[in-house]
Parts: C-alpha cells; sequence; structure tokens
C-alpha cells in the first residue's frame, strides 16, 4: 500500500472529504461568500469606528472616542440634516412614483403589438445605456439659462426664460424629471417582462363577462401584476435613494449656500471632502445606511405579503 493511499484512508480525511462532498454547494460558494462579506463588513466596521471619534483632517493623526455625540450633533442639526432627509424622501417619492406610473402605461402600450416596436424598444433603452455623470452633463447643458435649449423651446410659445437648475425654487423638480427620463425605461423593461408572463385565460374571462378595460386593469391585471411592481418598487426606490451623481454634476455640494439639491447623499459628501469631519460624516453614512435598510424591510414584507 503506497503512503498516498494511505493517507486518503485515514479517518480524518476520510470524514472531511465525505462532509465537503455532503455540503460542496457552500463548499463551492464559500470562497464568493467571504469575499463579498470581507468587502462589505470591514468598511461597515471601520465606518462605525469612525463615527465614534472626532476624526477629522489628517485620517493619520490621533483621534480621541466622543461616543454618540457625532449622533447626537447630527440628530440635532435643524439647519442641513433634516432638511437633507426630506429632500432625499420627496426626491425618491415623487421620482419613483412618476417613473412607475409613467412605466406602467408606456409596458400596457408596448405589450400590444404595433408597427415599429423594436425601434421603439432600441429608442427607449438609450437613456440606460449612458453613465450618469454623462446624462447630468448633457441636461446641464439643455438647461442653461442663456442658451440652453429647454429655454429655447420656451422661447417658441412666449414664456419667459427659466432658471431651472439654478433657481432654487426649481432645481429639485427639475432633477427629479431628469431621474424620471433616466430610469423609466428600465421600469417598463421590468414591468413589460412581467405583463408578457401573465396568462391570458383571466383576461378573456373578464372580457366575456363584460369588464371594461379599466376593470380589467384594475381587478385582473394589477393583482396578478403585484410581486413584479414590488420588485420594481424596491429596486427604484434604493437606487433612487443614493442619486449622487446627478446631484452632484449638476449643482456641486449642493448649489452654494442654500443647498436646494441637498439630499443625504451630498451632505455626507460634503462633510468628508469639504469640512473633513470624518467623525461626523461616518455617523451621517451609518444613519443614511439604516434609513435605506429601513426603507428595504417595509418594501420586501410588502412584497411578501404580495406573494401570499
Amino acid at each position: 500500500m503506497t503512503a498516498t493511499t494511505t493517507l486518503r484512508n485515514t479517518p480524518v480525511l476520510t470524514r472531511a472529504s465525505d462532509w465537503a462532498n455532503k455540503h460542496r454547494k457552500w463548499v463551492l460558494a464559500a470562497p464568493a461568500i467571504i469575499f463579498v462579506l470581507a468587502l462589505m463588513v470591514l468598511p461597515l466596521a471601520y465606518t462605525m469606528v469612525l463615527s465614534f471619534t472626532d476624526a477629522q483632517g489628517s485620517i493619520q493623526r490621533a483621534f480621541d472616542f466622543v461616543w454618540l455625540d457625532n449622533y447626537v450633533s447630527i440628530l440635532t442639526d435643524t439647519t442641513r440634516f433634516w432638511p437633507a432627509v426630506w429632500r432625499t424622501l420627496i426626491f425618491t417619492v415623487v421620482a419613483v412614483s412618476l417613473e412607475m406610473t409613467l412605466g406602467m402605461a408606456v409596458a400596457l402600450l408596448m405589450r400590444k403589438p404595433f408597427m415599429g416596436r423594436r425601434a421603439v424598444r432600441v429608442a427607449m433603452l438609450l437613456p440606460l445605456v449612458a453613465t450618469p455623470v454623462a446624462v447630468a452633463m448633457m441636461w446641464l447643458l439643455i438647461f442653461e439659462p442663456t442658451i440652453g435649449f429647454a429655454n429655447q423651446v420656451l422661447g417658441w410659445f412666449g414664456i419667459a426664460p427659466q432658471g431651472w437648475i439654478s433657481d432654487p425654487a426649481t432645481a429639485l423638480p427639475t432633477l427629479m424629471l431628469v431621474d424620471v427620463w433616466q430610469w423609466t425605461p428600465m421600469v417598463i423593461l421590468i414591468l413589460l417582462a412581467g405583463l408578457v408572463g401573465l396568462p391570458e385565460e383571466q383576461q378573456e374571462a373578464a372580457r366575456i363577462d363584460g369588464a371594461s378595460n379599466w376593470q380589467r386593469f384594475w381587478h385582473v391585471t394589477l393583482p396578478m401584476l403585484k410581486s413584479t411592481i414590488i420588485a420594481a418598487l424596491l429596486l427604484r426606490s434604493i437606487d433612487a435613494m443614493k442619486t449622487f451623481d446627478l446631484l452632484y454634476v449638476t449643482k456641486g455640494t449642493g448649489g452654494g449656500s442654500s443647498h436646494e439639491v441637498e439630499t443625504l447623499n451630498i451632505y455626507a459628501y460634503a462633510l468628508s471632502f469639504d469640512y473633513n469631519e470624518y467623525g461626523m460624516a461616518s455617523a451621517l453614512v451609518l444613519i443614511y445606511f439604516l434609513l435605506i435598510v429601513a426603507v428595504l424591510v417595509v418594501l420586501t414584507m410588502r412584497r411578501k405579503g404580495a406573494q401570499r
């Protein structure tokens, strides 16, 4: 008997081999799982440690633990933090609501065959192809107050030029519309995929019973599509809350002293890279993270309820 055969026949190696073979799906996936967890847990743990300190300026200098002082300072800040929270929520709710409404309407239209449907689908995907920074730069030129195309169109109808992004009153609504333009196609694709997979028997039965188009949509299509709708709502809500590129490129770190489009993402960036308040920024990021997790939990619970 060779040494290799003896080694393989040892009880320890035999048990280990049997265990690995029995749990091979976890053994094979373990390296990827460990890698992903390391990418998530280590930065989150380091951010949590920094959030309890007065780290600022050079991160190499010694810092002291201030524990919950950063969280208290942020949560009691009514000048920038709470307005940023409301802007984040308003941006998310309004933009996602418009995207879901338009996405559903267009998906219902595109479900039916018509001439040039393939060309329309290709054109619909164009906003998704461009990077967020490129989209922001394009719309920044379109909304330019003096030579922008948007004000030229208004001039054709005798309407006075608008400030669009430069006006504090219209900056956030304007950027909501840009977000709707860019991400509605993704909602359309998700809802259209769900519509295509729906059975036609219920629709035919409702049509035979004399139900109108609206009644068939409200009482037949919508309930069967609820799981897909919640999935699209989940993806877009989380993504909209994290919007950074569009807001930063068009308005920098909040557009000066008015901070008219300063969401939590922009505020965290300003604390880190403009004011070098790394401890405060870390606390803000963790609060922001918990807010996103709360939204994720709520939407996930609704999705489970819809599936039941």
